[in-house]
């Protein structure tokens, strides 16, 4: 409780950010929902009367106009806890305790993806930079869910290497002559720099132990603890993925 009136006061000092109603459990949170609408919803898996997982489920089949975008907060750091929030519907699964700055982050890009269901029918094709911003916002969740936190430097380069990739698949072939300077060049630093910095991002998932995680979220065994792919492997990794949930 402590907790969520330290956030709701932290929200309300900020402009751009407007408090629409705060609930106590699973319960009072979903008969808000109706009422206040919100573009984005934050909660904890362990509640009074209804914990967070019954919670996703029940707002699945809820009829609402525009359905907010659900960030889980939660002391509960598991694999398979993160995977069924994420299999829930959860876009962000941030482990206590957390920055609130990148929550802040997390909350504005969530709450700009949220049309309403007429707005998504009658609005024209994205254009190239809205998708840049859905494959980044996409991009971050799913490096969110295998273990890569944002504040390290590789995950930049990680995130540019995927999109990279991802657009072009020939590029993975390329990867010291092409992939690497051209993202040092984007972020004026060195070759070398990138590839050591995508390496460490990569050795911090494996060292998070968040390899069944990954596989649950390719449905198929990609990988395993003692089998850390390189740098190419588990960008084309992602790279497939995202094209493919692209395409479906």
């Amino acid at each position: 409780m402590e907790l969520r009136r330290i956030i709701a006061d932290y929200f309300t000092q900020r402009e751009d950010v407007r408090v629409v109603g705060q609930a106590g459990n699973g319960v009072e949170a979903l008969e808000l929902l109706p009422r206040t609408q919100p573009d984005v919803l934050l909660t904890d898996i362990i509640m009074p009367q209804m914990d967070g997982y019954t919670m996703l489920e029940q707002l699945a089949h809820m009829d609402l106009e525009r359905k907010p975008g659900v960030i889980v907060l939660t002391a509960l750091g598991r694999d398979d806890f993160i995977m069924r929030a994420v299999q829930l519907g959860a876009r962000y699964y941030m482990i206590k305790p957390f920055d609130f700055s990148t929550l802040y982050q997390r909350v504005v890009e969530v709450a700009r993806t949220r049309p309403t269901l007429q707005e998504a029918l009658m609005s024209p094709p994205p254009t190239p930079a809205e998708s840049s911003r859905s494959a980044d916002e996409k991009i971050a969740s799913l490096f969110l869910t295998v273990g890569i936190p944002a504040h390290i430097k590789g995950y930049q380069f990680l995130r540019e290497a995927v999109k990279l990739v991802m657009d072009q698949p020939e590029m993975i072939n390329r990867i010291t002559k092409e992939l690497y300077p051209g993202i040092a060049r984007k972020f004026s630093t060195s070759p070398s720099k990138v590839e050591r910095a995508i390496r460490h991002a990569i050795e911090v998932a494996w060292s998070r132990g968040r390899v069944e995680v990954l596989n649950q979220v390719f449905g198929a065994n990609v990988c395993s603890p003692d089998d850390k792919p390189t740098n190419g492997e588990f960008i084309a990794l992602i790279a497939d993925k995202m094209r493919v949930d692209r395409t479906a």
